[in-house]
């Protein structure tokens, strides 16, 4: 039984494009870019942002470190019609290394894959806000409602975003708007993965699908029901999902503050 409700995806649709442009407009701002990993998420928030901005605003750009990641990128990016100068398809295996470099425990081969994920997303975001400083333009967020209650998101990496379009949707509902939107099938039927790594997916490192993930964190925090509740109807991971989703909630609380005293 499916507990998450499903999305009306046209209204879904015409819902975040109002959002859009009025974002864009109360910000005086007229150009966008949006990182393309090759992901499903990124793809809908690239093909929303389409719907409200004229090709010559929009930059994209595909930052990646393993060679040929994503191969239909360009072919992507010409289909919109955006202009050749506003293409950005470029590595960042050198910059990333050259952190590596430096780093002690790389030198001695103890510097764990997680933490190299790390650096690689927040070079990635250090080239995006760059783009978009030279362009006067809003970086454009990719992050779904899944990974955003898991926690699944480097700080200051690919969490880093002036605007979200899809962050209120959760995996499976952005799957069906990307049907919706007429994304590409090998897009969509991809394994979900951030590229840290080869071979690397979201799933295999979860140990439970975004299917059952999201159905347990609809139930846990929207309806309020206890995680015993929910595994007595057949959700068996649901511990393992809310035990990940409460440890990470502190990425939500940063940074702490000190609140100013009344004078």
């Amino acid at each position: 039984m499916n507990y998450l409700q499903a999305i009306n995806p046209a209204q879904e649709t015409e819902r975040i494009i109002s959002f859009l442009k009025q974002t864009f407009k109360k910000q005086h701002i007229e150009n966008a870019v949006v990182g393309l990993s090759g992901g499903i998420d990124s793809a809908t928030s690239f093909y929303l942002i389409k719907n409200v901005l004229a090709s010559q605003n929009i930059f994209v750009a595909h930052l990646s470190y393993f060679p040929n990641s994503f191969p239909e990128f360009l072919n992507i990016a010409k289909d919109a019609k955006i202009p050749q100068e506003n293409i950005y398809n470029l590595s960042i295996k050198k910059s990333v290394d050259a952190i590596l470099s430096c780093h002690p425990e790389q030198r001695e081969g103890s510097l764990d894959q997680i933490r190299k994920g790390n650096i690689m997303a927040r070079t990635r975001m250090i080239f995006l806000y760059d783009i978009a400083k030279k362009n006067n333009a809003m970086v454009v967020g990719t992050e779904n409602k899944s990974e955003h209650l898991l926690g699944y998101f480097t700080r200051f990496g690919d969490a880093a975003s002036d605007i979200e379009p899809i962050q209120h949707l959760y995996k499976t509902q952005v799957y069906e708007l990307a049907k919706y939107l007429g994304i590409p099938k090998e897009i969509i039927e991809a394994k979900p993965s951030a590229n840290l790594w080869q071979n690397q997916t979201d799933e295999g490192e979860f140990g439970f699908t975004y299917t059952e993930a999201d159905q347990v964190l609809y139930l846990y925090f929207e309806k309020k029901e206890s995680v015993e509740e929910i595994v007595k109807k057949g959700l068996a991971n649901a511990e393992k999902i809310i035990s990940r989703a409460l440890n990470n909630q502190y990425k939500h609380l940063t940074p702490y503050i000190i609140k100013a005293s009344r004078i």
